[in-house]
């Protein structure tokens, strides 16, 4: 059986197009490198005023502020009978801590400076976080006598300070306290350096209220550092 020409060229055409084909299959496929854009990194909520300005007075004290997780930040009391520096609260819960930081380190300056001077009368400045607690007790309850309690060497230890004392409080009926009931004070002192003082208010003062206070307790303390005037 002869074949034309035109069937012979068919043939090839035919011929050409499979091997393309073919060799269109057998070429191994590219791989395709898929770039994963990364998400957007989330900024940090910006600082409050009073915070930034806690921070300050904290730092100048040689004090170190950690905000404590789940707690929000609420605007603290400033006028003649209540003044604080910081305040939160626990959300869901009747608690509240109010702050108050005052560095010592000037006082004591003036007072190591007046100790050759004739008729100087100054205060030893590390006696003052008895007399600030106080007033602050005072005025929460309406009188001059508390549950007063000493803090023990371990837990000045832990906050690297030098002194301090708990209040146990009944409080007044205040809308300036929101009507709590009671409030634990507690005033820590570092020597020549500054005072804390933190007040822990509740209308409970059953095992929860102090569940939440240990949930706010590494949220302040001095640093170690050495004083250099000691």
């Amino acid at each position: 059986m002869k074949i034309g020409f035109k069937q012979i060229k068919q043939i090839l055409v035919t011929a050409i197009l499979l091997l393309s084909i073919s060799q269109a299959i057998a070429q191994p496929k590219q791989s395709v490198t898929v770039v994963k854009q990364s998400a957007p990194a989330v900024k940090p909520a910006p600082m409050s005023h009073q915070l930034a300005e806690f921070i300050k007075l904290a730092t100048h004290a040689d004090v170190n502020f950690k905000f404590p997780r789940g707690f929000k930040e609420i605007k603290a009391p400033d006028n003649e009978d209540l003044s604080f520096d910081y305040a939160m609260t626990l959300p869901g819960k009747d608690f509240e801590i109010w702050l108050q930081v005052k560095s010592q380190k000037e006082n004591w300056a003036s007072y190591q400076n007046a100790q050759g001077r004739p008729n100087a009368e100054l205060a030893n400045p590390d006696s003052t976080y008895n007399l600030i607690a106080q007033a602050h007790a005072a005025a929460f309850t309406g009188e001059n006598k508390f549950f007063v309690k000493p803090m023990p060497p371990e837990v000045l230890t832990r906050y690297n300070a030098d002194a301090g004392k708990s209040y146990l409080l009944t409080l007044l009926d205040l809308p300036e306290t929101k009507h709590y009931k009671y409030a634990l004070l507690i005033t820590l002192q570092k020597d020549h350096t500054g005072i804390i003082v933190a007040v822990c208010f509740t209308n409970d003062k059953g095992p929860e209220f102090f569940k939440d206070m240990d949930r706010a307790s590494n949220c302040l303390k001095f640093k170690q550092v050495k004083n250099s005037q000691q």
